[in-house]
């Protein structure tokens, strides 16, 4: 979003390391709400500073940082967006907050009082700062799900030494059903959080390539792939940050008593995990964007619902077909994945046929449809990921992968 001069300036020393650069969108006041935003800017008498008042809170980098994205109302109305360096008259910084956990992350709040930015630090156009915040957002929440996946591997792998280490009954707890289960299920999800992330991903990157040969400039097509799956951005969100919880809890409880202790790493993970469902949006909000976003693109013309709720109407309204199944490799589990986008679109339809316009105040049935939607999107990635795998390797060697999308 920055002009060739503000690019020429930052850019160099953010990717050297020679500075750190810092976000500051959340307030006291408006967290999920970001617009609600209270801290203002006022263009000065002379023209050449805006005066910014107010205070952001819970900025990652915050307390060491050269350069800091700051979003501002000028105004008090047009939600914008400016660069501040540290430094800069009438801009202070807290001190570190006393987090429950990732304490190696320096999380500070900024105050601004009478803080003069000079007009050239705009960026992007006044009023247009939700493109901005929306957009990095959409990409930082696939970036989230590939580091919570990270994690969830890194502490696997943690578990899995514990268990084959750790003796009771004179032999290793990695014998136990009960322990072997957790683990199990652990990698199942894991490697399905894997496959809806890779395949995303291609999808982002097959567009920002399509764009670029169809000649955009190539900031805006990175911003124009994430917005393109910005759904499936919010689905992974959701489900990466909840695979680290579901890997680090069950990690504890194979750790027993050592689990709890500071001794051991999975103590950290456990703590440090519990973030990525609040932050890049809450898990929460994201579920309710998963169909909030779906449905704008339905009334705007660019996804089609009506054709294929109707066609499910259709369907069950007809003569059921008894024919025997066909017993071509993965038939079944194809047709499980076609039964369960039925599914959601009856529910979506039956859902808003019953509560009409209140239907966006209806957050339970919004959030389990949501849940719905992630768990079919997984379900087909899983599948198109085993059959790749499959044709690659062999029916054979490929039984592992067989077990786990089964």
């Amino acid at each position: 979003f920055g002009t060739p001069a503000q690019k020429e300036k930052y850019i160099p020393k953010l990717i050297t390391g020679e500075w750190a650069g810092a976000y500051g969108l959340t307030e006291p006041n408006s967290g999920s709400d970001a617009l609600g935003a209270k801290t203002t800017a006022k263009l000065s008498d002379d023209g050449k500073y805006y005066i910014l008042n107010g205070q952001k809170c819970w900025i990652t980098n915050g307390g060491f940082a050269q350069v800091y994205t700051v979003f501002a109302k000028i105004d008090g109305d047009k939600f914008s967006a400016f660069i501040i360096e540290r430094g800069t008259e009438g801009f202070t910084q807290g001190p570190e907050e006393h987090k429950m956990g990732i304490k190696g992350s320096s999380t500070v709040q900024l105050y601004f009082q009478d803080c003069k930015v000079p007009v050239e630090n705009l960026l992007g156009e006044i009023g247009k700062g939700h493109k901005i915040a929306f957009n990095i957002l959409n990409i930082g929440r696939l970036k989230l799900c590939a580091a919570a996946l990270g994690g969830a591997r890194r502490a696997l792998s943690e578990v899995v030494e514990y268990a084959r280490t750790r003796e009771q009954f004179k032999q290793p707890i990695s014998n136990f059903g009960a322990i072997k289960h957790k683990l199990a299920e652990s990698a199942i999800k894991v490697f399905v959080g894997e496959s809806a992330l890779y395949r995303t991903a291609k999808w982002i990157d097959d567009k920002e390539h399509e764009l670029l040969e169809a000649g955009k400039p190539e900031n805006e097509a990175l911003l124009g792939g994430a917005e393109e799956y910005a759904i499936e951005c919010a689905m992974l969100k959701v489900y990466g940050s909840e695979v680290l919880d579901f890997v680090v809890d069950e990690g504890v409880q194979v750790h027993g008593g050592n689990g709890f202790s500071a001794e051991y790493n999975i103590s950290r993970a456990y703590r440090d995990s519990r973030i990525n469902r609040i932050y890049e949006g809450t898990n929460e909000i994201n579920r309710l964007l998963t169909l909030d976003m779906k449905l704008k693109r339905a009334m705007g013309g660019r996804l089609d619902l009506m054709g294929p709720a109707m066609a499910v109407q259709k369907e069950l309204m007809s003569i059921p077909d008894f024919g025997a199944d066909d017993d071509a490799p993965f038939t079944k589990e194809k047709k499980l994945v076609a039964n369960l986008k039925k599914a959601i679109l009856m529910t979506s339809g039956a859902a808003v046929q019953k509560l009409m316009l209140k239907i966006d105040t209806e957050q339970e049935v919004l959030m389990n449809i949501a849940d719905m939607a992630i768990e079919t999107f997984n379900a087909e990635s899983v599948l198109l990921r085993v059959m790749k795998i499959v044709e690659q390797k062999g029916e054979p060697a490929s039984q592992l992968y067989l077990d786990i999308m089964r």
